[in-house]
């Protein structure tokens, strides 16, 4: 049977949604797929657009790749715009006159920003916030601007505001209506957002119709208003809605659309022509536009399930909200202005805290019909789900908003226990209780594994705390108790035991074992313990009280390989190592015939030293200036980095004194995992930064920060943190970062799992380094410091004492080597025997004895 031709119209977020979606339906293989894209690029992520001002590419908000499309036989025109649909045919019309087939036609054509008819709207630094593009020509235009107004005080708008505030331009946002975020939120709610805003630095102007933009006197242009006020500025940013993309339909002349514009489709997101489908932005259903991604992503799975054969219908899309705009926390859900007839509404505000919270109910005071969210959004998940599910409300509605006092609990919400298995936890991608459940039934115990099973909270990250709920709701079900003991002989975390140590400052395992533990220790304990140990008192790692708590690398500070001997590698800070220095690792390596290889982090690994032969090799290297490069411990490991501003014709700033800057700093801090650090001299990213636990990128305003990233087995990429920063406000961010990291994580946990599993994610984050949240920035910075100032090399500790040294005899009463150990030579250096050809010559060893 030949395969049906699909064409996909738009390759915005819907676009490829839909075809994400199809390549992995189970009928995938019966369509050929043919996406057209007008931008040079395909799908990217237009809800986090903002970060681009932050220091992201556009290849970070990549929602795909070419090698992906071509991987999974998808066809795609980049740069190509379809002119006409020829339904009677079933072609479209390109650009260039081409003509294609199809079978289906998905039009995800999108929207475009709605640009008010003013006169002088068309002039240059008058733009518009939609595309990459845009943004390239917002960059271009900050850079000769001083000020900039948006108008528009919606989402976009204020979206759009950040944007300017991140080039460091004086903002203004104008709105034509009386408050900000008028269609989601009420009088009250837009008050105190305005109030929040204009705390910022950004000037709000509400009720001003502008009337034209003509040439200013301080400014490139003034804005004149019909109240007769003006505003001058140097840039225009248009932001004041959007319309339907629903050109095509329009030339077509059969396709319908509405009165106001859209495509319009029935349940099935089917037009008046049967084979043609609109999803997205662009389509039109029961008179409503919906303007947010996820009701675009439901409409993508409905056509799927039509074109398919399934039965999967589009009845309308909750448009609840929750967002940060310029750092304030706003969440809208359902009637958030309260007018439904009848309604009834319960309303809490805290003047001091910059707290607005509204429900609105109905008259019977049994269902939520909507609320309104502004500085504390914590309740956003309970209300969502209450109105999207039509939960029956609690005696007292007004508990849900109301705040803890004295430490106990005020909201008398539901548990998750009572939501239905159908109900969408993750709007984004479409995940429902009961996806969650069932993969937390097949082994899913971490909100890790969650988000890589079934991608909840991967998009946006607002529904992490609910899904966690529901995780860990389903595992007591399952009998399986959510214990974080460290283990059998610590009824605590190992936070809990970090912070018992540092306070109690306890400094042996006998005196924590006596005093907030049981029995004799394990595996588990004894290593977290000497890891804390080292994390907050930095002594010397084989000190007698700390000896028989390390594992087998810590216990002889080398890596132990597969035959029993082990591997030495010296710390080579930022990469950057003298000549001299790599001719006396070339002869340390030549006199007790070690392998060589150099490391992914910039470094060389001498491989094959007996134990004995540790203390000596050591010694060598301590006295040509090479100290340990921790290789084995759960500790700073390497700090890569390209050749920076010092050699490369492209370098913003000295990537390598960075590098070597930052290894010095932390290179004696013990963690719960090993960390690694990069610095980029320039966005081209050579030292690859952005795949660190800690990855640091040279810009033109400075350094950008990236968080949580790593390679291995679940690579993960790092997070943008922050940008703009100059060397001290960097490293302050770092040493906080890296404290709360060690203060906080779990055993063995690296950053990015650390990460994933932080209820609140990034932006929690960023409250606690940046804005002092826990009000421990300084205690964090303290700790740091003491690990700074008590640094010391392990080898040159342990060469210099007789007594340490006896630990590293392979027998206690010979000094004669280990002949069980053999090697072979290969591509001409050695290599661990097989066991066939270690017995081999054992045998020929003795029979060369007997002869």
């Amino acid at each position: 049977m030949s395969k049906q031709r699909i064409v996909v119209v738009g390759n915005g977020m819907v676009g490829h949604k839909f075809i994400e979606n199809l390549l992995a339906h189970e009928k995938a293989d019966d369509y050929e797929i043919v996406a057209f894209s007008e931008e040079p690029r395909l799908a990217y992520d237009r809800v986090q657009l903002s970060k681009y001002f932050s220091g992201s590419t556009a290849e970070d908000l990549m929602l795909t790749s070419e090698d992906f499309y071509k991987e999974n036989g998808v066809n795609y025109v980049l740069n190509e715009k379809v002119t006409a649909v020829k339904h009677d045919e079933n072609k479209v019309v390109v650009a260039s006159g081409k003509e294609i087939a199809y079978d289906k036609l998905i039009l995800a054509t999108g929207s475009f920003p709605f640009v008010p008819p003013i006169p002088g709207k068309d002039q240059p630094h008058c733009l518009v916030y939609r595309t990459i593009e845009d943004l390239e020509a917002i960059t271009a235009s900050a850079k000769e601007s001083k000020v900039g107004v948006v108008v528009g005080g919606g989402l976009l708008g204020l979206e759009a505001g950040n944007a300017l505030q991140n080039l460091g331009l004086e903002v203004h946002v104008v709105e034509f209506a009386p408050r900000l975020m008028a269609v989601q939120l009420d009088e009250g709610g837009g008050n105190l957002l305005r109030k929040k805003i204009e705390a910022l630095g950004v000037n709000v102007h509400t009720e001003k119709n502008t009337q034209e933009i003509v040439a200013g006197e301080t400014c490139r242009y003034r804005m004149n208003f019909a109240d007769g006020s003006h505003l001058e500025t140097d840039m225009i940013l248009f932001s004041a809605g959007i319309r339907p993309q629903d050109e095509l339909a329009r030339n077509n002349d059969v396709l319908e659309i509405g009165e106001r514009g859209g495509i319009v489709i029935n349940n099935n997101c089917q037009t008046n022509i049967e084979n043609i489908y609109a999803i997205g932005e662009c389509a039109l259903w029961d008179g409503k536009i919906f303007g947010l991604v996820a009701p675009g992503y439901q409409m993508s799975k409905v056509a799927i399930s039509h074109i398919t054969g399934g039965e999967d219908q589009f009845t309308g899309a909750d448009m609840s909200t929750k967002l940060k705009l310029l750092g304030v926390d706003v969440a809208s859900v359902g009637d958030a202005q309260g007018r439904t007839p009848g309604c009834l509404s319960y309303v809490y505000q805290d003047g001091v805290a910059d707290v607005y919270k509204r429900i609105i109910v109905n008259a019977e005071k049994t269902r939520l019909l909507g609320a309104v969210l502004v500085g504390d959004v914590e309740a956003y998940g309970t209300l969502q789900q209450m109105y999207v599910n039509e939960m029956d409300l609690p005696e007292m509605p007004e508990a849900m908003i109301l705040p803890s006092i004295d430490g106990s609990a005020a909201s008398a919400g539901m548990g998750v226990d009572a939501l239905p298995e159908g109900a969408i936890i993750c709007s984004c991608n479409d995940v429902t209780k009961g996806q969650i459940c069932c993969a937390v039934q097949d082994g899913s115990v971490t909100i890790g594994d969650i988000k890589a099973n079934t991608k909840a909270g991967t998009s946006c990250g607002g529904c992490v705390a609910l899904a966690t709920q529901v995780m860990n709701s389903e595992l007591t079900k399952l009998g399986v108790e959510v214990n974080t003991d460290l283990c059998e002989h610590f009824a605590h975390t190992r936070q809990e035991l970090h912070h018992i140590v540092r306070v109690e400052k306890i400094k042996t395992f006998g005196e924590l074992i006596e005093k907030h533990g049981t029995g004799l220790g394990c595996d588990i304990c004894k290593p977290t313990a000497a890891s804390i140990f080292a994390s907050v008192w930095n002594e010397y790692v084989l000190e007698n009280q700390h000896a028989g708590l390390q594992d087998t690398n810590d216990h002889f500070m080398a890596n132990m390989q597969k035959n029993g001997t082990y591997s030495i590698v010296p710390r080579v800070a930022g990469g950057e190592i003298t000549p001299e220095k790599l001719i006396v690792l070339g002869q340390v390596a030549q006199k007790y015939k070690l392998y060589t290889k150099i490391t992914g982090g910039q470094r060389i690994d001498l491989f094959g030293a007996q134990q004995h032969e540790l203390p000596l090799i050591w010694k060598e290297l301590v006295d040509a200036g090479f100290e340990t490069g921790h290789a084995y411990g759960k500790s700073l490991r390497t700090v890569k980095s390209c050749v920076g501003s010092t050699w490369c014709r492209y370098g913003m700033l000295d990537s390598v004194g960075m590098a070597i800057r930052l290894e010095d700093r932390y290179k004696g801090l013990r963690s719960p995992h090993k960390i690694k650090f990069a610095v980029s001299g320039c966005t081209r990213e050579c030292a690859e930064a952005q795949s660190k636990d800690v990855g640091v990128i040279a810009t033109e305003t400075g350094w950008s920060l990236y968080l949580c990233g790593n390679g291995g087995m679940k690579p993960r990429h790092a997070d943008l943190f922050a940008t703009g920063l100059d060397d001290e406000t960097l490293i302050k961010y770092i040493d906080r970062f890296l404290m709360f990291y060690v203060r906080t994580a779990d055993r063995l946990q690296r950053t990015s799992v650390w990460m994933d599993n932080l209820e609140g994610g990034l932006d929690y984050l960023k409250s606690v380094v940046i804005d002092d949240k826990l009000n421990v920035n300084a205690e964090l910075e303290s700790e740091m410091a003491l690990v700074i100032d008590t640094y010391q090399c392990e080898w040159k500790t342990t060469i210099e004492d007789p007594e340490k040294l006896k630990r590293f005899r392979t027998f206690v009463n010979s000094d004669e080597k280990d002949n069980t150990v053999v090697f072979v030579e290969e591509r001409e250096q050695i290599r661990p025997a097989t066991e066939e050809e270690r017995v081999r010559f054992v045998n020929a060893e003795e029979v060369a004895e007997i002869a």
